[in-house]
């Protein structure tokens, strides 16, 4: 039953965090050219965008889990 505590919590925690912040961008640098001392690095960005729907379920999942496992 503890093991069903800990995923609900988890999941819980997670969908609270999916709520939170909907959306966050991480940047990588990639080289362009490259040309003996000569060097272009541009970084580029990406967005992971979570759907508030899942963050919810999620956190309702997780809710259920808790009590189920206590």
């Amino acid at each position: 039953m503890k093991t069903l505590l800990v995923i609900g919590l988890i999941l819980a925690i997670l969908g609270l965090i999916a709520l939170a912040v909907p959306s966050f961008t991480y940047f990588t640098t990639e080289r362009v050219a490259d040309v003996g001392f000569f060097k272009i690095d541009i970084s580029r960005p990406h967005t992971i965008v979570f759907n508030p729907i899942v963050g919810g379920v999620a956190l309702a999942a997780g809710i259920i889990l808790v009590l189920v496992g206590l």
